[in-house]
């Protein structure tokens, strides 16, 4: 560790329970970081623990202008009997989507398990009774004190309290209740009602004693269908009664368009839209992965020799970064990445190699801790189980923030120079390094105790999370879900360019779900989260109990509705999904500046806005706007000239490949593939288009005409020996026609018009691999 590094505190507030690398950067993190914790957002319900035990309450919603909130409110507070003061509250169990965390005190205790998702929360107590105190003096709709569940309402939320058989309760008509337990019963539980009817009552109290002992999420990409199934599971313990499910409560991404669930009458308002619930211990959503790809191809209208100028001045700054520390060091990197495929289809050679040595020199110097080295270098904190880069930035030390943002750059990068290099990205040369930056992030091996679980997703709510603590009373907070895709594309592309479909299909999970969410969440695409009041139509951060239009900094408008757009990549096209929604986005940005022009990341606007309308887009860009920090010239221009003439994401059609996108204009497809293997590779769209792609390369086609795989000249899919005998023949004229169908598109490997000696010398190199197609 560099001398004076910062590093989180000592102190884990967990019990011995806990072992391994503790979960942070979640909705409930701050039980980890305090002695007591701040608000915990659950959904639909809400908690806090403080010395006299676990607040809960069912937020009220309101708000307008910046904010709106759906913030902590404390109806009641389960206490014990005999403590009236605990010394702390310290994390006994995290699951996928649950903690259990105890309060102690000598011989008394309470073990509280909340679950995200879960209208229920459940409680075991040791030497002494559950006490509830009210917020005042509760309205009681259902039960006396020989009854075992008694029905509440206080603050105009309905409850159910749950005791076992032959419980008796005391303080009935007063603001504090308590239950007394019989001998060898020390389990109770709460829930929130959606109404105050006995039969919705008695409908939760089947279900109050299936008591939640371990959650799971599991996750299967189905290549040929490009499918993304993911399976929730919440595995309960009966205390009595017959009944062995529990209810769910869902959100609107898991939800919508949800065939596989069967939702009950009960629902519940939150400041996620409508939380629908669902009986049972199990249940899966499914959603379409519509591809991503490593860069956009070379089809742009574009004036070539500006783009290779723009290409040649980033050459010039390829080895000044803005600063070092990991986020800005990281978003050079990614300016870096996308700038690189663009200089290969320019053959601009100079440029090209000067991009992947300062990538390739700058990820090795980071991914080296050399005795007496101060600066670029990652540091392994056992204590929490993290990987920290030094210099740090915006708390990702001490505090453990933005990993997911930082680290992502990092990981562009690498999954670049891996599409090119595999030998550099071998597990025995620098890949296993970049694993474990995305351990650190996003570990997906539950058997690795040196890092978390998934540390910045969170399963349930489908996306992730910056704050390493959560420490606020609005709990965990995310600003730049852009970022957070950023990392899981990069995830993607690694896997796939290294031939590791474990962390492949990890990135299609992270990417797929964040996407799903951040388009109800950050965009409300289908109208039904932001209230009316709130004013915009769209959220530049998320919290636990809020969201708003607000960024971490003193920034304009521009940047509040840019932070969700940036980095932007091939991967970006998600942001497409809803041109209209572009414009109105875009729209409302300009009358927040009051201007007719974005005031500042101009660059960033306009690629945004060409995935609405690419020809408006060029017109308004041109090279003398000054490009946000990671980003560049030859990007910007590289990206809206290719939407300009590829047309908008055309979201109708999938592949069984995973890089991939297809595009429309004017009614025309074009199906752009990208294939990182080593042989060439057939790919079927699900429009019944087909194409052949060569290996290490990217084929792009349009319309329905068959893709012919060029230098495949005896159309088996593959380019090897024979097909070098094939040509050799064919250009000494022994024969006057190639196997394969359309033999002169497939033999004119460089697109001249000819076949000739210089095809030949191709496709020696293609088969040698050094020449890609």
């Amino acid at each position: 560790m560099p001398p004076g590094a910062k590093v989180p505190q000592a102190e884990i507030y967990k019990t011995s329970n806990l072992q391994g690398a503790v979960p942070t950067n979640s909705w409930e993190s701050s039980i980890l970081w305090n002695q007591y914790s701040l608000p915990i957002y659950a959904h639909p319900l809400t908690f806090k623990f403080k010395a006299e035990g676990i607040e809960v309450g069912k937020p009220a919603l309101g708000g307008s202008g910046i904010a709106y909130f759906g913030a902590h409110k404390n109806d009641f507070t389960v206490g014990h009997s005999s403590v009236y003061t605990f010394p702390d509250a310290r994390a006994d169990k995290i699951s996928d989507f649950a903690v259990d965390a105890v309060m102690a005190s000598g011989s008394g205790s309470i073990k509280a398990t909340l679950m995200k998702g879960s209208p229920y929360a459940y409680f075991v107590f040791t030497g002494g009774n559950p006490r509830i105190d009210f917020s005042g003096t509760p309205t009681v709709f259902y039960g006396d004190s020989g009854s075992q569940c008694l029905g509440v309402t206080i603050n105009g939320v309905n409850y159910g309290l749950f005791a076992p058989s032959g419980s008796k309760w005391q303080g009935i008509g007063t603001g504090t209740i308590t239950c007394i337990l019989p001998a060898g019963k020390n389990y109770f539980s709460i829930a929130v009602l959606p109404d105050n009817t006995v039969s919705t009552l008695t409908y939760y109290k089947d279900y109050a004693y299936c008591f939640v002992t371990d959650t799971k999420v599991e996750w299967s990409y189905n290549e040929t269908e490009s499918t993304l199934t993911t399976t929730f599971t919440a595995e309960v313990s009966v205390k009595e009664g017959t009944n062995k499910g529990t209810i769910l409560a869902l959100y609107p991404h898991q939800w919508r368009n949800n065939p596989h669930i069967l939702p009950l009458p009960y629902t519940y308002s939150t400041l996620r839209g409508i939380m629908k619930t669902i009986q049972g211990t199990s249940f899966k959503t499914v959603y379409r992965y519509h591809g991503i790809l490593p860069n956009l191809p070379d089809k742009g209208t574009y004036d070539r020799e500006a783009l290779n100028r723009y290409i040649n001045e980033l050459a010039l700054q390829a080895d000044a970064p803005v600063a070092v520390d990991t986020y800005w060091f990281g978003k050079h990197l990614g300016k870096l990445s996308c700038a690189l495929p663009i200089a290969e289809q320019l053959g601009n050679i100079s440029a090209k190699d000067r991009f992947i040595s300062f990538m390739k020199s700058s990820l090795e110097d980071w991914f080296t801790a050399k005795e007496g080295e101060t600066a670029k270098l990652f540091y392994y904190d056992s204590n929490w189980g993290t990987l920290i880069g030094y210099p740090s930035s915006y708390g990702s030390d001490e505090e453990l923030n933005d990993h997911h943002f930082h680290y992502g750059y990092f990981l562009h990068a690498a999954a670049q120079i891996a599409l090119r290099d595999p030998q550099w990205a071998s597990r025995d040369n620098w890949g296993a390094m970049v694993e474990l930056l995305i351990k650190d992030i996003a570990n997906w091996d539950r058997n690795d105790t040196r890092f978390p679980f998934l540390r910045n997703f969170d399963p349930y709510e489908g996306h992730s999370w910056a704050s390493g603590h959560a420490g606020f009373a609005d709990g965990n907070n995310q600003e730049s879900s852009s970022e957070a895709i950023n990392a899981w594309q990069a995830i993607i592309l690694w896997g796939e360019a290294t031939g590791n479909k474990t962390i492949r299909d990890l990135g299609i999970y992270l990417y797929t779900t964040e996407v799903e969410a951040v388009c109800n969440y950050w965009f409300d695409l289908y109208k039904d989260i932001f209230s009316p009041s709130y004013g915009h139509n769209y959220a530049s951060m998320v919290w636990g109990g809020k969201y708003c239009h607000e960024i971490w900094w003193n920034g304009t408008n521009s940047e509040k509705h840019g932070i969700n757009f940036l980095p932007i990549t091939a991967a970006s096209l998600y942001l497409g999904k809803d041109p209209n929604y572009i414009k109105q986005n875009y729209e409302e940005m300009l009358r927040e500046c009051g201007t007719s022009q974005p005031p500042n990341w101009k660059d960033i606007q306009y690629m945004y806005y060409a995935l609405y309308d690419p020809a408006a887009a060029k017109n308004m860009w041109n090279e003398s706007i000054v490009p946000e920090d990671g980003e560049s010239k030859a990007h910007t221009y590289h990206w809206i000239c290719n939407l300009d003439s590829l047309g908008l994401p055309d979201f109708s059609v999938t592949a069984d490949t995973p890089l991939y996108s297809v595009f429309n204009k004017n009614n025309i497809r074009t199906y752009v593939v990208y294939n990182a293997s080593s042989s060439a590779k057939k790919v079927t769209f699900s429009d019944g288009k087909v194409m052949t792609v060569g290996p290490h390369s990217m084929a792009v086609s349009t319309g329905s005409e068959s893709e012919v795989l060029a230098g495949d000249l005896n159309g088996d899919g593959k380019i090897n020996s024979t097909d070098i005998s094939l040509m050799k023949r064919y250009l000494l004229k022994q024969i006057v026609d190639l196997p394969v169908e359309d033999d002169i598109k497939a033999a004119d490997i460089n697109k001249d018009g000819k076949v000739n000696s210089t095809d030949m010398s191709i496709l020696k190199r293609v088969i040698l691999r050094n020449y890609p197609l």
